[in-house]
């Protein structure tokens, strides 16, 4: 697992190289918008509850196949197993939007979810629903200008949805 800086140091010491001055100016641009990462991580962690529980109640009504009897999120234990992934999902997103960087989420969250649902029956495609959901409640709150550190959060709302893409792609 690398944070930014990190990653821009591992990559110039494999090319025998001093870091260029464009990955220079992308960690520049990094630190200047610190406080909007910081103000939209802990917007999201706060919010994961509420994240994670409108996220369900919309893919229920949208699949209720899901919660009726034989659904894979029928009976407590199911449907406990389904938030508790959701929320774990949510998690690695925070982590990623936190060091810019998804690979503590590819490595500790995602490689193998597929082959896993794929074991338990679990559709892909209903995951894939799910994390869709919470990317939109997220980026709803990222968006809120209100409490939010002065500027424009266009570039970081594009990178964590792209974070809340992978997770998708990875189940789906």
């Amino acid at each position: 697992m690398f944070d930014a800086f990190t990653k821009v140091v591992a990559q110039a010491d494999a090319r025998g190289q001093f870091i260029s001055t464009s990955e220079i100016d992308a960690l520049a641009a990094m630190v200047s918008d610190s406080n909007k990462r910081l103000d939209a991580v802990n917007r999201i962690s706060s919010n994961a509850s509420s994240i994670v529980a409108s996220a369900a109640r919309q893919l229920f009504a949208q699949q209720p196949s899901l919660i009726s009897p034989g659904g894979n999120a029928y009976t407590s234990r199911r449907m406990a197993a389904c938030l508790r992934d959701m929320e774990i999902i949510l998690r690695y997103v925070t982590y990623s939007a936190f060091t810019g960087d998804s690979s503590v989420m590819e490595d500790r969250c995602l490689n193998g979810l597929r082959e896993t649902y794929l074991a338990l029956g679990t559709p892909g495609a209903s995951v894939a629903a799910g994390v869709n959901l919470m990317k939109e409640a997220a980026l709803a709150l990222v968006n809120d200008k209100a409490g939010i550190s002065a500027g424009d959060c266009a570039s970081l709302s594009s990178e964590i949805g792209t974070y809340f893409d992978k997770a998708a792609a990875s189940v789906a």
